[in-house]
């Protein structure tokens, strides 16, 4: 048994992650402070024996006797992480430096949940993880996109350094149950608006595209990763390289719910990437053949279930 903290771990991610562990026979530590996290994503993981949650934002230094650390804890979506941005780029760079100062001190090995976004808006497709980015340091986005990419570098230097034991994983656009229905995401956005029959807003022309992950995609790559050999520390692609426009999500999600709810055009926000698609042979190779196995119609429809159930109970 492995004692596992995962930061973040009342968020949409991270709640199916507390609970894959759990499953394994770990003990796992829940660390969130509950700005996009939410205890209905870990209710019914409370009465496990195993499990224990702890307020607290990682912001500020944590102290705990832990084998492993999965540090998932950041805002993901636009609306959350322009908020306070500020405060995103702190709980990326401070909580790095807190999480990796607590890896080096009880020697545990630490896995760092970056993303895709440190390619910003990509001139290179599909983007492998050699390629360096095309990012606006001084943009809307650059809080989340700047901030997760020197979290790479703090993951890096500590290695270097002190021998810390790392792992890097870049996450594409990942979708499913837990999700917060007000994050501003452009699945969570369409299927909420589709359920209630509202129009469904499009940015820009719609033909701008997206490469889409079910949840329990992501978590099995991310403890795969976890599970590699030493040497290997990544950064490596966790994705979906299968790419859609947002016109064509829009008609799926129109027609798995059966709503009549119309597409209406909306400006394109500032430094929205106009592609994202992972290329996954590295993930293929070091993640013992790792990838996809949920195709977007199966996803969808379970994501369709959980939303249409918060709906129902007014939540």
């Amino acid at each position: 048994m492995k004692r596992i903290l995962v930061t973040g771990g009342a968020g949409f991610v991270g709640s199916h992650l507390c609970e894959r562990l759990l499953n394994e026979g770990n003990e796992v530590i829940c660390l969130d402070n509950y700005f996009t996290g939410s205890k209905q994503n870990i209710e019914h993981l409370m009465d496990h024996h195993y499990f224990e949650l702890v307020r607290h934002d990682i912001t500020n230094p944590f102290m705990a006797e832990v084998d492993e650390i999965y540090n998932f804890a950041c805002p993901a979506s636009p609306v959350h992480y322009q908020y306070n941005p500020i405060k995103t780029t702190k709980t990326s760079v401070m909580g790095a430096i807190n999480m990796l100062g607590l890896a080096k001190r009880v020697k545990a090995k630490i896995l760092q949940a970056s993303t895709s976004e440190v390619y910003g808006d990509p001139t290179v497709h599909p983007q492998r993880e050699t390629y360096w980015g095309n990012v606006n340091p001084i943009g809307t986005r650059s809080c989340y996109d700047e901030g997760k990419r020197c979290a790479e570098t703090l993951f890096m230097d500590y290695h270097k350094e002190n021998k810390v034991k790392i792992k890097i994983i870049r996450i594409f656009n990942t979708y499913g149950p837990r999700m917060h229905p007000q994050d501003g995401r452009v699945v969570s956005n369409f299927i909420v608006q589709a359920l209630k029959g509202k129009n469904i807003t499009v940015f820009g022309d719609g033909r701008q595209t997206r490469s889409f992950q079910y949840v329990d995609d992501l978590i099995e790559g991310t403890v795969r990763m976890m599970g590699t050999r030493d040497a290997f520390i990544g950064p490596v692609n966790i994705g979906n390289p299968k790419e859609f426009t947002m016109l064509q999500l829009a008609d799926q999600i129109i027609d798995l719910t059966g709503s009549k709810s119309k597409v209406v055009y909306l400006p394109l926000p500032e430094d929205d990437p106009m592609q994202r698609q992972p290329d996954i042979s590295l993930a293929q190779k070091e993640l013992d053949g790792w990838k996809p196995k949920i195709n977007l119609q199966d996803g969808l429809r379970s994501t369709i279930d959980y939303f249409d159930q918060l709906l129902r109970e007014g939540r």
